[in-house]
């Protein structure tokens, strides 16, 4: 039985996931929310099959054991005309007015829906090249993304759900230093994350210092000048573009690391580290993720997620004699796997597109939430080797299962639908174990992906303030800001959930012999931990490495490089800066945490 012992966890539920219909409150307690929901989910299965099937789905919920997407618990089973993907990659058809503004309609009837949006905004021209057809000058693609950035406030003002949106450059578009500047000023595109989607080729250059084309394909145009080869879009071939001026390498990184240091945007994401280890690189590439990072999708793509809250599989916590419940977390992954399967067809989508993907793939995106306070609960630091090496037993685990399931239920429902025996010798699917990889031959396998690591920042809170994600312990206590239903925002003193449970078996003021928070941790910590469950995840990690306000500035390269050489998807830091807001705070120190759209749940 569920039992909520923080406010703020009451007020998640009551503000975010409760059903209420035309005023009328429907979900009368979080049972009842847990009844709609796994009973929509159970409607997937054969009708002789689903009061079963609805039981099991319920005992996972019921304890916080299994925590679903934000959109699955806010719109499963309800009458609002929602999705329960919590976000989307998105599609810039062409470089024109027409191609622009149909992706800005695509993206606010998404919105509209609840799914938040991601798009790579290389397609558009630089500035300053001409429009054939018009004669005048590009406004370039950072002009284009306050289109989107104004859509989605005007649909924040008639009481949507608050927009999520991710925007891509690439590290050769010509607008990339003004792609890097853009949310310097703290007015510009606040609904959006950003990130650079940064090559091997990239790297190397940085390495040796030399110089880097930005460059630009050439499209209908006749070739002039200097013309290299590229992927570009969503070609799965090179393509000749047009270099429009050189850049030193090193320089370019050092803006974008400059950003981040000062602005805690934009992001990093290794674009052939992403698209070498897609299991489908036979028939698609990746030039964007999802607004968190955590799903790299195709245009259209979908992220259809959850988590396995460690915390409650940790038995005698605090104690000598503190373990965990291993077969209760493989069974839990077995039913949850079948339950995001069962979403995808359930679910309603915005637009056919996105349902044509999201059947064509059967893409799903489960994770682990809370293992900082399990670390805590165990009497292992965060970031130490035993730790990192707790992790990637943790994650081996989940996703053994969970690729295990996905076979047994291609037997029984058969494979996704665009499967292909190429699937098999897939970079990431050939580390598989040798029986997955017999079965795997032998029946397929229902989900084109399986695992990621989300942020599940609200629905974390609603689990009584468990960690996020692979993310450590913010702060014991702290100040957390919520936006009611009515747009307003309270503010909850809230404790960490292994705190708590500290507190109340403990007393007393001392910390847990194993207590470690962002403050204590050193980046390589972060990235250590995260490098140790990466290479049991197809799709990717959403994980912000929280750095001091005094942390040298010439260090964060180090970072950077640290991540590409883990073979990380993704890196994203944050320090402590007057332009970004916040929604994590702590009082005494005016010490706080980015929590921006990035993990909004």
């Amino acid at each position: 039985m569920n039992i909520i012992n923080e406010p703020i966890s009451l007020t998640v539920w009551d503000n975010k996931y409760r059903y209420r219909r035309e005023g009328k409150i429907i979900d009368q307690s979080v049972e009842d929310t847990w009844q709609r929901v796994t009973r929509a989910i159970a409607g997937a299965e054969k009708t002789a099959e689903r009061a079963a099937r609805q039981k099991e789905f319920y005992r996972i919920l019921e304890d916080f054991n299994f925590l679903p997407g934000g959109r699955i618990l806010a719109g499963a089973g309800t009458r609002h005309k929602v999705t329960l993907f919590n976000c989307f990659v998105m599609n810039i058809a062409s470089d024109s007015l027409k191609g622009i503004f149909k992706a800005v309609e695509e993206g606010a009837l998404t919105l509209q829906q609840g799914g938040g949006v991601g798009y790579d905004f290389s397609v558009l021209r630089p500035y300053g090249a001409t429009v054939k057809k018009t004669g005048i000058q590009a406004s370039g693609p950072v002009s284009f993304m306050r289109v989107w950035d104004a859509m989605c406030s005007v649909l924040l003002s008639t009481g949507t759900r608050r927009g999520a949106m991710m925007g891509v450059l690439r590290c050769d578009h010509p607008d990339i230093e003004k792609f890097i500047a853009a949310k310097a000023d703290p007015h510009e595109l606040r609904h959006f994350n950003v990130s650079v989607m940064v090559s091997d080729a990239f790297m190397e250059a940085v390495k040796n210092d030399n110089d880097w084309p930005l460059v630009f394909p050439l499209g209908k145009e006749s070739p002039t000048g200097e013309i290299i080869y590229r992927p570009w879009g969503g070609s799965l071939n090179p393509v000749p573009c047009r270099i429009y001026r050189y850049v030193r390498a090193r320089e370019l990184w050092n803006k974008i690391i400059r950003s981040a240091y000062e602005y805690a945007e934009p992001g990093v994401l290794f674009s052939d580290t992403i698209n070498r280890m897609n299991n489908l690189w036979y028939c698609e590439q990746i030039n964007a993720t999802n607004p968190c990072g955590e799903i790299p999708l195709p245009p259209y793509g979908a992220c259809d997620l959850g988590a396995i809250n460690l915390t409650q599989f940790v038995s005698a916590p605090f104690s000598a004699a503190a373990g965990m419940n291993w077969s209760g977390i493989e069974e839990t992954v077995r039913i949850a796997t079948r339950f995001l399967d069962n979403v995808i067809d359930v679910s309603r989508y915005p637009l056919k597109s996105q349902r044509e993907q999201a059947h064509g793939t059967r893409r799903i995106g489960l994770g682990i939430t809370g293992l900082a306070d399990a670390l805590v609960m165990l009497g292992i630091r965060y970031g130490s080797l035993e730790s990192q090496q707790f992790a990637r037993d943790v994650m081996k685990r989940v996703s053994e299962a969970t690729w295990e399931t996905s076979i047994e239920l291609a037997r029984e429902k058969g494979v996704f639908k665009y499967f292909k025996k190429d699937y098999l010798s897939g970079e990431f699917v050939t580390t598989l174990n040798e029986n997955l990889r017999r079965d795997l031959e032998k029946y397929g396998v229902r989900n084109s992906h399986h695992n990621t690591i989300a942020p599940t920042g609200t629905i974390s809170l609603l689990a009584n303030n468990v960690s996020n994600g692979i993310e450590p312990i913010f702060r014991a206590e702290y100040d957390r800001h919520v936006r009611a239903i009515n747009g307003e925002a309270t503010t909850f003193r809230v404790r960490d959930f292994a705190y708590h449970l500290w507190l109340q078996e403990k007393g007393g003021k001392a910390m847990p012999p194993a207590w470690v928070d962002t403050d204590a941790l050193p980046p390589h910590a972060h990235l250590q931990v995260q490098g140790a469950v990466q290479p049991y995840i197809d799709n990717a990690i959403s994980k912000t490495i929280n750095i001091p306000r005094d942390f040298p500035f010439e260090e964060l390269a180090d970072v950077y490089t640290e991540a590409y050489k883990l073979g990380l998807k993704g890196c994203t830091v944050f320090r402590p800066n007057p332009v970004t807001g916040s929604v994590l705070e702590v009082p005494e120190e005016h010490c706080c945490q980015y929590d921006g759209v990035n993990i909004s749940r």
